[in-house]
């Protein structure tokens, strides 16, 4: 089954070499800081953490919106998280198979894979005909063309900065899974 959604790739840039430079443990710390945080937001912003790639992650929204609110949130608590490695981030959106129930394959997939490691540190990039659908407060700037291993060459991004408004919005789709309300 083909499905609508945006996958976010996250990675800490130099998490080997900080590991043979300070050891197993410290980089088991640190690691357990940052996806503390990464699963915090996770919650808070209403995305999916579908899989921890080691020193990274894939995540999955149903909504553009939330993915890059999500996004642009890890990229600032990260500074703390995982001081002093850095992250690089990126978003693309699209339909992708639902693969076995729990997994996604499509170009959508690979693409937000193959951005974030193209990205620099502390960089969210996402390409430049997706950014259309972007929360208030985001904003987009150019950046060079991205040639990417297996995909577009010269594929067009944009890296994203600024501080995500929350919308209000009326959550009624899971009504069903909420107690009843009784006196």
């Amino acid at each position: 089954m083909q499905v609508p959604r945006t996958f976010v790739f996250v990675d800490i840039s130099g998490f080997t070499n900080y590991t043979s430079t300070h050891g197993d443990a410290a980089a088991g710390e640190l690691l357990a800081n940052w996806r503390r945080v990464t699963r915090d937001l996770a919650s808070d912003t209403g995305v999916r953490i579908a899989k921890w790639l080691g020193d990274g992650c894939m995540i999955v929204a149903v909504d553009q919106r939330d993915a890059v609110a999500f996004a642009l949130r890890l990229q600032k608590q990260s500074g703390a998280a995982c001081a002093p490695l850095s992250v690089r981030t990126g978003i693309a959106s699209g339909y992708a198979l639902l693969f076995e129930g729990d997994d996604y394959i499509g170009t959508a997939v690979n693409m937000a894979a193959r951005i974030c490691d193209a990205a620099g540190a502390f960089e969210v990039l996402m390409p430049i005909e997706q950014a259309e659908h972007l929360p208030d407060g985001v904003i987009a700037s150019p950046h060079e063309p991205l040639h990417l291993r297996g995909l577009n060459s010269g594929l067009q991004v944009v890296a994203l900065s600024g501080e995500p408004k929350d919308a209000a919005r009326n959550d009624t789709g899971e009504l069903w899974t909420r107690s009843p309300f009784v006196l």
